[in-house]
């Protein structure tokens, strides 16, 4: 899987760590302070977007009382102890990261979430020594499934798109670094197994964890 690579790129929850949980209890507790059960299908609607863009659509579609700035501040709030001191990395995440360090390949997260959340992780997980790059999409054109965050982190790190791998766990993320013409990998996540199917046919590899690359136990799909 890393023959000819020179860079390895993350999306961040749920790939990186196992945080998806965390945002479905937000959606619960943010929109029943206005009385708003989370509609079904929700999480699809809004995969892939940016922090900005999600608050953007919740404004728009609830009817939410505060600006775009205020609503991210908010989730930010909500979600921070978490971040800081719970979220924990997918099985065999950290080693994978060192095993990076140790050959010499460069690395980069590439996220939807916010800025002051994926320092929050970072640094409470201990991964500021192993990632190279940090972008949110909040800093490029538009989320997932456009390709600009994925050719921003290369363009940061000044590897040829062809020769960066991807690590992601949903479908619009797959499709962004199919789009950005990079190799892709999905990762074997709990809120996204239902849509197992078309995250295998997008994909370049499968992994069930990361423990899966060192031991050469991964599925090939194309």
């Amino acid at each position: 899987m890393l023959d000819n690579i020179e860079a390895v790129l993350f999306d961040l929850d749920g790939t990186l760590v196992d945080s998806m949980g965390i945002w479905k209890d937000i959606d619960i507790e943010f929109l029943g302070e206005y009385n708003i059960v989370v509609p079904e299908g929700l999480d699809s609607e809004i995969a892939g977007m940016s922090f900005t863009e999600t608050a953007g659509y919740f404004r728009e579609r609830f009817y939410i009382p505060l600006s775009v700035e205020e609503m991210k501040e908010r989730w930010n709030q909500m979600a921070y102890d978490a971040y800081a001191t719970r979220i924990p990395f997918k099985e065999g995440a950290f080693e994978f990261l060192r095993h990076l360090k140790d050959n010499h390949i460069k690395t980069g997260i590439a996220t939807s979430n916010s800025r002051l959340l994926v320092e929050a992780v970072m640094q409470g997980l201990g991964m500021e020594g192993y990632i190279d790059v940090v972008r949110t999409s909040c800093e490029v054109s538009y989320g997932k499934p456009a390709p600009d965050i994925y050719l921003q982190v290369a363009e940061d790190l000044e590897v040829q798109t062809s020769q960066c791998l991807v690590f992601e766990d949903i479908p619009e993320g797959l499709m962004a670094g199919n789009a950005a013409n990079m190799r892709t990998c999905a990762v074997k996540d709990k809120y996204s197994n239902h849509k197992i199917t078309e995250i295998k046919r997008l994909a370049n590899y499968y992994i069930d964890s990361f423990n899966d690359i060192l031991t050469r136990n991964y599925e090939v799909l194309k």
